[in-house]
């Protein structure tokens, strides 16, 4: 491109000459421009001058319009309002009306006794309880039947001589008084333990009562696995709510180490109980070292024991039957005059009449105090046998020593009858 000032060619570029006229030239444009809109704006408004009422007027009147549109629209809702609300006054009257006559004809008529009606509904709920009554008297009579709860041995009075009393086993099984679990073997132990457990929740579940320990299992499920029991929600009375914690509520072997399960409630590892042996001054130097860990397993056992024989009293409380502490050991005769009861059923956790959560200031039986006479585990005395000679005569029972007091019977001897010291035998004629 050739500069027309100074002849010079360039490639799309100007000089500064060259741009200083451009700028002025556009300058002289803008500002000729700026006055023909100046110029127009003016011829406009003077030309608009003469119809600007007109607009305005126009714009009034629109706006006019607009109003008695809406004010139209108002009116017309107002109407279906108030149409809508004619009709509900309407029905409401003939409504009112209606009641009205009914309650004439209902006071014309004969009012029926409130007393009489109230009667039925109380003789009703009688009915409801006494049927409630039987049927848990006959389903803890089933109960008794299917576990076999019977009293086996002893003797009756005769003459002078006061009886005996027997054994009261369980599904064959004898269940032992605290002071007599060492004359019975580690396995009869627990199946009889078992067996009590199944019969005292079942009687629970039947009569609708909320028992103050709960037995749980180790294999997370009921009767899968092994027990274990400790205190549920309670109140303060009795001092049992503290003892939280699961203790087992069977026997293990003695020396057996194997850690508990996992799913067992404890990680303890004294949450396997070893079978507690008396110790002879024979004992070797190896052995005597399990003494303090058998003496706790012992304990812990004995702990479980009397939260059971605990359980036992608190459901003969609530049906009416008050076991004293020096007859707490004995679960199976307890039960035994719980199910005889003449109030068994009458009162539960789950239907009228309540009964109070467990345990109520009235139930008398302190755990603590139960604990500490199962503790004690009194002394032993095992049953003297009379047995016959050869020749007829009755020999006198030896006396027994060491461990062959405690005299373990065999199921099937369980259920002979034990000639004791003091029988006398008659010859007949």
């Amino acid at each position: 491109m050739e500069c027309t000032n100074c002849e010079l060619r360039q490639r799309q570029f100007y000089c500064e000459n060259c741009l200083r006229n451009h700028l002025r030239d556009f300058r002289r444009q803008t500002h000729h421009f700026a006055k023909d809109r100046d110029d127009q704006v003016a011829r406009a408004t003077r030309a608009l001058r003469s119809i600007e009422a007109a607009r305005l007027a126009r714009a009034g009147l629109a706006s006019a319009h607009r109003r008695a549109e809406e004010l139209e629209e108002g009116l017309g809702r107002l109407k279906r309002d108030n149409e809508t609300r004619r009709d509900r006054a309407r029905l409401l009257r003939e409504s009112l009306a209606a009641r009205r006559r009914t309650l004439s004809a209902a006071r014309l008529l004969s009012e029926p006794p409130l007393d009489s009606a109230l009667a039925q509904e109380t003789q009703a709920l009688h009915a409801l309880s006494n049927a409630l009554v039987r049927a848990r008297g006959g389903l803890v009579q089933e109960l008794v039947e299917v576990f076999s709860v019977v009293e086996v041995g002893g003797r009756p009075a005769l003459g002078a001589r006061a009886g005996a009393r027997g054994e009261w086993t369980v599904g064959g099984l004898v269940l032992p008084v605290p002071g007599d679990i060492r004359r019975y073997p580690l396995e009869h132990i627990n199946a009889v333990l078992t067996s009590t457990i199944h019969f005292l929740g079942l009687l629970a579940f039947y009569l609708g009562v909320k028992l103050p320990f709960e037995i749980v299992w180790s294999g997370g499920r009921f009767g899968v696995g092994q027990p274990w029991i400790g205190a549920g929600r309670g109140g303060e009375s009795g001092s049992w709510a503290r003892w939280t914690f699961k203790h087992p509520l069977h026997l293990s072997p003695l020396g057996s180490t194997r850690a508990p399960s996992p799913t067992s409630p404890t990680s303890s590892p004294s949450s396997t109980l070893q079978l507690p042996t008396p110790v002879s001054s024979t004992l070797s130097a190896s052995t005597a070292s399990l003494a303090p860990s058998i003496s706790q397993n012992q304990a812990s056992f004995t702990t479980a024991f009397a939260m059971l024989l605990y359980n036992v009293c608190y459901l003969a409380y609530t049906q009416g039957v008050e076991i004293p502490l020096s007859q707490a050991g004995d679960a199976l005769s307890n039960l035994w005059a719980m199910c005889c009861s003449g109030e068994l059923g009458r009162r539960s956790h789950a239907t009228t009449p309540l009964l109070p959560p467990p345990t109520p200031p009235a139930f008398s039986l302190d755990f603590a105090h139960l604990l500490q006479a199962t503790t004690a585990m009194p002394a032993i005395r095992g049953r003297p046998r009379a047995n016959l000679r050869h020749d007829g005569s009755l020999r006198s029972p030896s006396t027994p020593t060491g461990d062959r007091e405690y005299d373990v019977y065999s199921p099937q001897r369980r259920n002979q009858i034990i000639e004791e010291e003091g029988w006398e035998f008659v010859d007949e004629d």
